[in-house]
């Protein structure tokens, strides 16, 4: 989806002089529109909502730093490394996997990124708010829904990095400072929003061809039930029950019958894809001086080999971050259609390339860069790959499902049927119970790379004995690690209004 960008018209000190009467400054633009008249019409707040989507595809690069959300709480778990030439390189990232930043050394464009996605939601339900002249009912509230449901994505990445964080819903005034809120007080946020959305009955259960990528009812719904459970919200577990069970019982979606063809580019929007965010290379103007330009991603990059031979085993080269653990691949069973489109064995291959930081010869085969894979861009082709980032599954619905259904008492026969359909789509015919423990298992196995496990181990209350040293970790997750430092830069600008995270 392409940015578009207001027309703000920034207000001028207006002089006057004691010798003349009339103002001598004009400071109405002659060839822009001001913002309150731009955004009155229907076809600019369409604008205005397509912007809202663009900061989902900023956080690979932009702000000068590489934060893809799902890679970074990857290597915070237990799955992948962290890579690169070094341990400082990208030492941020290093810093977090060993949960050991500092408000020096932290990630800051994530949290540039989410406000700007936050900001731009509150733009359109602003915008709403003066009146659209030729929008009808049905327009405003798709609208509304949308910004809502995206606003809650947006805040739900502060949320689970940084936790305790300024949070406004409403755009802000001079001097620019929102009041910090805690985590709880954010949860509510969220939770208000999507079920505000929910109730205006405006999202399409599924989107059509042509929308893939706009949020929908089942997006919602799997956001929803993401937030709750991680907040361990008892209260809302039947609620968010119930949204799985409508996504299950959907034709609409259901388990893509071969796990391999699923991160292919063939596998976008399949039958199992709730939701993805968009890339694409045709055209892609992603640039090195322009990294918020629509187009592709930079991820592939990131986590394929370094100096990998052009084209050899259909993969191209990369810079070697995020290399997958011997241990994730040893953790699959040899018959698991999972473990192959999910870790590329390249150390297998006998190719020769540069083997850098951490490296034990694994990839993530499910975003490596393919041949061919940025195809028709016309900038950085580093930048520009066409994978899309697969945010929620079908078979996260699922899984979701069978644990609700464990947490409230309900029907264990639904749950065991849900947990090993899974299990089934990857080849694996031996039944296992429904039990949290092996309902996290499955998750394990199913989501490497794609952000779930140390959400998972937080909110199991299994982070603190699972996520200790190991080969280059020297240190343990603990509960003052939940949250990550809020950046000294952000401390610095807030005038003493922010209170710094324990960590």
């Amino acid at each position: 989806m392409k940015s578009i960008s207001k027309y703000i018209v920034m207000g001028a000190a207006l002089f006057a002089m004691s010798s003349c009467g009339d103002d001598f400054l004009t400071v109405t633009s002659p060839t822009q529109t001001p913002s309150d008249e731009y955004f009155s019409t229907k076809a600019h707040v369409d604008e205005a909502m397509v912007a809202a989507y663009d900061p989902l595809h900023w956080t690979d690069w932009a702000m000068g730093e590489y934060n893809p959300f799902t890679l970074l709480s990857d290597i915070m778990a237990d799955d992948l490394w962290v890579g690169g030439s070094n341990a400082t390189d990208n030492e941020n990232w290093h810093l977090m996997a060993n949960y050991s930043a500092t408000p020096l050394k932290v990630v800051t464009g994530l949290w540039v990124d989410a406000f700007s996605g936050v900001k731009r939601c509150n733009d359109v339900l602003e915008d709403i708010e003066k009146g659209i002249s030729d929008a009808s009912e049905n327009d405003i509230k798709y609208w509304q829904a949308q910004a809502l449901v995206l606003r809650a994505f947006y805040a739900n990445w502060l949320w689970k990095f940084y936790g305790n964080v300024p949070y406004f819903d409403r755009n802000l005034t001079s001097p620019y400072l929102a009041e910090q809120i805690t985590a709880d007080q954010l949860y509510e946020h969220m939770v208000t929003d999507l079920e505000t959305a929910l109730s205006l009955n405006a999202l399409t259960f599924r989107a059509a061809p042509a929308e893939a990528g706009r949020v929908t009812t089942a997006m919602a719904y799997m956001l929803y039930a993401e937030i709750v459970m991680y907040q361990n919200d008892s209260a809302r577990y039947p609620t968010a029950l119930k949204y799985m069970k409508e996504i299950i019982d959907s034709p609409l979606y259901g388990l893509a019958p071969d796990y391999t063809t699923i991160f292919k580019e063939e596998g976008e929007w399949s039958v199992e894809s709730i939701w993805e965010i968009n890339y694409i290379s045709e055209n892609a103007a992603r640039d090195w001086g322009n990294p918020q330009a629509a187009g592709g991603t930079v991820l592939p990059t990131l986590i394929s080999p370094n100096n990998w031979p052009s084209d050899v085993e259909g993969h191209g080269s990369g810079w070697g971050f995020g290399p997958v653990r011997a241990t994730t691949y040893a953790m699959f069973e040899s018959n698991d259609a999972r473990r192959d489109a999910t870790c590329w064995n390249a150390g297998a291959t006998g190719v020769e390339y540069n083997k850098r930081y951490q490296d034990e010869g694994f990839f993530l085969e499910k975003y490596c860069a393919k041949s061919g894979g940025n195809a028709g861009q016309v900038a950085s082709g580093e930048l520009n790959f066409n994978n899309n980032w697969r945010i929620y599954r079908y078979s996260e619905a699922l899984l979701n499902a069978a644990e609700l259904l464990v947490a409230t008492g309900g029907n264990s026969g639904e749950a065991r049927q849900y947990l090993n359909d899974v299990r089934r789509r990857a080849g694996l015919n031996t039944e296992v119970a429904p039990t949290i423990e092996n309902i996290l298992k499955e998750r394990r196995l199913e989501f490497v790379g794609e952000g779930k496990r140390y959400w998972d181990l937080i909110r199991t209350g299994f982070a603190a004995s699972t996520l200790g040293p190991d080969q280059y970790r020297t240190n343990t997750w603990s509960i003052n690690k939940k949250h990550l430092p809020i950046p000294q830069s952000e401390i610095d600008k807030a005038q003493g209004t922010l209170t710094q995270n324990p960590y």
